[in-house]
This record gives structure tokens, sequence and C-alpha cells, in this order.
């Protein structure tokens, strides 16, 4: 094993209860193998197709990203509506309001069902066609990367602002939005660029307690371009990556645009911002 080396601090600690929804921001957390506590613990359903509702097909779903999901762990999730009104997960209520919001009858479930699939349309048809678009749109199995969660690959999703700021100089209005990536760690660190992909294969030692393995860069979708709540869409979220970082991910795969790194958990721990980040 390599000498440990100072790679950096938690700046910025995230979860987001409901797949596709906006999440919350957090100063510690709870970090275990199935990735933070609350995280993607939950999804919508569309009734019809029996699929998982994600912006990643945003004609259908994009106002997925006009919700809010806070709390889960271990209080209700609560969701507030575009119009400001909240809803709690257990209410009886709530598939009728989430279905009423997003005009498709959907039911919120804790359940994966048995060979989870959302739909992923191809990010450069989204972004040639635009977000109303009829474009091609592929079959995405989730990973099942921990039992009775939501993610697509992996329970933890690193950025670094290394990332944040080589992405600044291309975009329009300086350092682009954190939230449009959806990470769970921002790892300030002193590195020059794409950092995480010089971390695949190896761990990273977070605060006392919490060891990760770095697995893949992260290929990026179409959502980093959507609107997020307050944030208006931002096509170069996606083409500046595109432009700077497309890699091969994972083998077979072949070059997509990526942005942070997934990671999986060796050692459960708490976290809290300000931890430092060692690279083994």
């Amino acid at each position: 094993m390599q000498a440990e080396q100072a790679e950096g601090r938690v700046a910025q600690l995230w979860r987001y209860p409901v797949k596709s929804m906006l999440g919350e921001r957090l100063t510690t957390a709870a970090i275990g193998p199935s990735g933070v506590q609350g995280d993607r613990r939950l999804a919508l359903l569309h009734r019809e197709t029996g699929r998982v509702a994600s912006a990643k097909d945003p004609r259908r779903w994009r106002d997925l990203l006009t919700l809010q999901a806070t709390g889960g762990a271990p209080e209700p999730v609560r969701i507030t509506l575009p119009d400001g009104r909240t809803v709690s997960g257990p209410d009886e209520q709530v598939d009728d309001l989430l279905s009423a919001v997003l005009g498709a009858p959907v039911t919120l479930t804790g359940t994966p069902p048995a060979a989870a699939t959302l739909d992923r349309a191809v990010p450069e048809a989204v972004l040639a066609a635009g977000v109303t678009a009829v474009v091609p749109v592929e079959p995405s199995p989730l990973g099942g990367a921990a039992p009775d969660t939501f993610f697509d690959f992996a329970p933890i999703h690193l950025l670094t602002t290394a990332t944040l700021d080589r992405l600044a100089v291309e975009l329009p209005g300086g350092p682009p939005q954190v939230e449009r990536y959806r990470p769970n760690l921002v790892v300030a660190t002193p590195g020059a660029g794409f950092v995480e992909n010089s971390w695949v294969g190896r761990q990273l030692r977070i605060g006392a307690e919490l060891v990760l393995r770095v697995l893949a860069p992260t290929p990026r979708c179409a959502v980093p371009t959507l609107a997020h709540g307050r944030l208006p869409r931002q096509p170069d979220a996606l083409r500046a990556p595109a432009r700077l970082n497309r890699i091969e991910p994972l083998p077979g795969l072949g070059p997509q645009p990526c942005v942070g790194a997934y990671a999986q958990v060796v050692t459960p721990g708490r976290v809290a911002v300000g931890d430092a980040v060692e690279l083994d």
C-alpha cells in the first residue's frame, strides 16, 4: 500500500432521500455499506410501466427536480412540492399529490422491484433536440449496490473542488453549482483538473473511521443540464466535461463525459464537514 498523503477535507456533504428529487445539505452523517444514512432509500415507480422514475429521461421526468426531499434517517421523509406545501412519505395522499405534480401515475416506495430499471435518454440527443423532444431512450438496470436502495451503480458519489474549478473555466457565469452533479461528498483538494480519475482503485480515509474504495469515474447523463429548483437549465454542464474529460469509466462502455467518481464503503464511519481526506 502506498504511503498516506493528504488530499484535502470534506467541504460539503449531501443526501438525496428520494431518487431524482432535490436533496439536502448536511453537516454530519453516518455512512455505512448502504451509503449516507437515508440516501436514495425511496423512489417513485411509474404505475403504467413499472419503471423507476428518473430525471435521466427528462422529457417525462424532469419535474422531479422541482421537488425536494429531506429527512428519512430515522424520521419520515418529507417532500416539498413546487407550491411550498409539504407531504410526508407515510401520508395517505402522497401518491395522489406526486402524481398530480408529475402528470403521471406514480407510487412512492422503499422496495426496489425485481430487476429494477429506469429509462436513460441519450445525453447528446437531449442536448441537440431539447428536453421536451422525443429522443432515444435506453433501459438502464439499477446496479444493486446495496439492498433496498435505488443507486445506479454505487452507494457513494465523490466530487472534488479541483474538478469544479476546471469546469468553471468553461462555464458561463463561473463555477457550476454542486447540486447539478448530485454528489454525496465534495472534497476540497489542491489538485488540478479531474483528480478523481487518478483515485480509481485506491482507498480514501475520511475522518477517524470511514474508508472508501474508489471504483470508477462517474459517467454523466442529461441531469446536470436540467433546471434544479431555482437553478435554470445549463447545457454546458454536460458539454464542458464532454470536451474536457471524455474517458471510458468501465471496460466496454466506451468514452463518456465524466465528472466525479463512484465509491464503495470499506469501513463504515461518521463523517463531518471539515474532516481530513487521505489517499492510500
